[in-house]
């Protein structure tokens, strides 16, 4: 007997005295209202029919249910809400069985919970992410999971918003069986006769016994709430995920669901999980550039990388991790087995640890492969050149890639900073030529800049992002500039700090106040970190082009002309005694910035962290504006992924441009011509900016095109 589909997404079919509901929701069966409906109409089919015997839901396609529907995401709830959906499951009178395979990921996790036996085959994922998104389970998650597998074990999967695969679920006891086969219908139909065959009865989670010790239950609360208001500071639902796991080992299970849904309610209107769901489809729209729409990647099955470096170490460790074989070069042998050192303390550190064995780090190594001799690179398909930032250094070395590389190899830069237009038109082949920007330590940062000159064929745009993909970085689309996105704004915002700095705030409450904003350290501990030879650098390549006109606080010249360059050499803005990589603030340091004021005739004042934070934030935007106005960057959202992923950019909060939508661009454009009345040269506005305001339009609105 078959029954009628609801909207075609949810079907139901007796097969023997199993009423099997399967949930038919491309692409990845998310619960839109039409499935909630139609799971609901399915149990109540089932208990009102007595040939049911019992229920088995199922997912058609790749998934059992990937999460909640996200094109609902912002709009008026349409009932059924998800957890009278979960709650009408686990009432239901006849065993209720979820068979689970590929996601079974937040409120899909949810309905499974409610159901009152579980299967799942190999490479099911199992997992409440909802903390990624500014929120916690809404629908009995923060309830049933600790009753089942514990409040160790529940805080542990539901903080972290990581996934389990089907082996662990079935060792925590969140499934009650692992299925043989890939077949997840016929593994779920067995499992359903084989209970029906034992008279197995009805078994609701809500009664599980996994927090019967209250007191052990109560000490994993406690030790979770403390380490969470270290790890996740600023952030506004893991410690409600914590309150609500508390709520159920004190409270009974109607009114721990009851708290859970006000909590979930809290999160659901804070300013964090606007940030945290704009930072999640951008991630996802940054993917679509033009390029990657008319172009089709070359192979990628050989990578080179030139210069054996920290950057290019990195780099080598990010594609050896990936699976695939690298080609190191460098200019002589003791460079060469320094560029080996490195990469060997990578994975050496990764074995102390715990993390990796020495068999699997032999298994890697043994893809690696190291020259002298450019002629190496014959077979490669991409090559990345990460020598020294000098224009001439780094035109010798693609000379030598336009000699050797094999006709359609991509040929990739690592500059930061200089002009790629110049570096493709110094060779035969510009349209094989990219700027791939990693971000340092570039086997850990997950953003990579993909700057595309002028010239370059767009299946080589394409092959960038393939790449990116394949070492499980965030690529974002970035024109060529000095500084392309991250680093352009970087220089601004950096330009803001230290103008602060020399009117009158300490580098040290500049930091804290960047630091208690959500940033994970202020602009001078990064100068710090990064090496101040490296900004010094740059400033001196600049000088020649610099506007007379415009100011120039020297401070940090003054560092690095007594060789103070940060960590490396024990002390820059800050003094790290003994090796040490805390810093402390420097009282010679704040004597110099005393001297280098009268040099300049500034009078000091003093600045609250909110204004600081005002201006900081202002020259972030202003630039971010005009690096969109200029087409360097495709749209303000990719502004906010490089913010986010390379500059550390609280999430919770979007961004730089989201951020300025949230303040209102209004109140940005009145600050900015409020600094112009100081220091009119830098505090233009740009004109992106002041259209917008004029319009009345945010930054937002022009995410939706590419």
């Amino acid at each position: 007997m078959t029954l009628s589909p609801l909207a075609d997404v949810v079907t139901r079919e007796l097969r023997g005295k199993v009423l099997l509901v399967t949930i038919d929701h491309a692409p990845v069966n998310a619960l839109s209202a039409d499935v909630r409906r139609g799971l609901l109409a399915a149990i109540e089919a089932a208990d009102a029919d007595r040939a049911v015997e019992a229920v088995l839901i199922v997912g058609a396609g790749r998934n059992f249910i990937a999460g909640a529907d996200i094109r609902e995401f912002g709009k008026p709830p349409v009932p059924p809400s998800l957890p009278d959906v979960c709650n009408r499951i686990e009432a239901c009178a006849k065993p209720v069985i979820a068979a689970l395979h590929g996601a079974a990921l937040g409120g899909g996790l949810e309905v499974a919970l409610a159901a009152h036996y579980r299967i799942a085959v190999d490479g099911a994922k199992l997992g409440l992410p909802e903390v990624q998104l500014g929120l916690l389970p809404g629908a009995g998650g923060t309830q049933r999971t600790p009753r089942l597998i514990g409040a160790p074990a529940a805080l542990d999967l539901i903080l972290s918003g990581r996934h389990a695969s089907a082996k662990e679920a079935l060792a925590l006891g969140l499934i009650d069986r692992l299925g043989d086969s890939g077949d997840i219908l016929a593994e779920g139909l067995a499992y359903a006769h084989e209970l029906l065959a034992a008279h197995a009865p009805v078994r609701r989670t809500r009664d599980a016994a996994a927090l019967n010790d209250r007191a052990a239950s109560l000490a994993a609360v406690a030790k979770a709430r403390d380490e969470t208001a270290k790890k996740a500071r600023g952030l506004f639902s893991p410690l409600k995920i914590v309150d609500a796991v508390e709520a159920a080992i004190e409270q009974p299970f109607d009114e721990g669901l009851k708290f859970e849904r006000k909590l979930f309610l809290q999160c659901l209107d804070s300013p964090q999980r606007a940030g945290l769901v704009h930072a999640f489809f951008a991630e996802r729209e940054v993917l679509k550039a033009p390029e990657t729409r008319d172009g089709k990647p070359r192979a990628l099955e050989a990578i080179g990388v030139i210069g054996g470096g920290t950057m290019g170490a990195g780099i080598a460790v990010a594609v050896l991790d990936a699976g695939l074989p690298v080609t190191m070069i460098e200019r002589d042998e003791a460079s060469l087995a320094r560029g080996r050192a490195h990469i060997d303390k990578v994975y050496d550190g990764l074995i102390a640890k715990g993390r990796l064995t020495a068999e699997k780090k032999a298994a890697t190594m043994a893809r690696w492969s190291g020259s002298t001799s450019y002629d190496a690179l014959a077979h490669v398909d991409l090559v990345i050149e990460a020598v020294f930032e000098d224009l001439d250094v780094k035109k010798a070395v693609f000379a030598e890639l336009d000699r050797v590389c094999k006709p359609g190899a991509v040929l990739a830069t690592n500059t930061s900073y200089l002009d790629i237009e110049a570096i493709a038109a110094s060779i035969s082949r510009p349209a094989d030529v990219i700027g791939l920007h990693f971000f340092s330590p570039a086997n850990i940062m997950k953003l990579l800049e993909v700057v595309v000159p002028k010239q370059v064929s767009a299946d080589v745009v394409a092959t960038a992002f393939e790449l990116a993909k394949k070492l499980r970085k965030t690529p974002v689309r970035a024109g060529v500039c000095d500084g392309f996105i991250g680093n352009r704004l970087l220089a601004v915002y950096r330009a803001a700090a230290d103008a602060l700095m020399e009117d009158g705030a300490s580098p040290y409450q500049i930091d804290a106040a960047v630091r208690a904003f959500g940033l994970p350290m202020g602009p001078f501990q990064v100068v710090d970190l990064a090496g101040g030879d490296i900004g010094w650098a740059a400033r001196k390549r600049r000088a020649a082009t610099r506007d007379p006109n415009a100011r120039y606080v020297q401070i940090a010249d003054r560092l690095c002309e007594r060789g103070w360059f940060g960590q490396k050499t024990g002390r820059g803005f800050y003094l790290y005694p003994e090796g040490s990589r805390g810093g402390m603030p420097d009282p010679e340091v704040e004597a110099i910035i005393d001297a280098e004021r009268k040099r300049a005739g500034v009078t000091p004042r003093s600045f609250t962290d909110e204004q600081i934070m005002r201006r900081y934030m202002a020259a972030m935007i202003n630039e971010g504006a005009n690096v969109v106005h200029e087409g360097i960057a495709l749209r303000p959202l990719d502004v906010d992924v490089t913010l986010l992923y390379g500059y550390g950019f609280p999430r919770y909060r979007g961004g730089p441009m989201k951020y300025a939508d949230s303040v209102g661009l209004a109140t940005i454009l009145a600050d900015i011509r409020e600094f112009a009345k100081e220091d009119p040269l830098f505090w233009r506005p740009s004109p992106l900016l002041v259209e917008l305001v004029e319009r009345g339009a945010d930054f937002a609105s022009l995410n939706t095109t590419a």
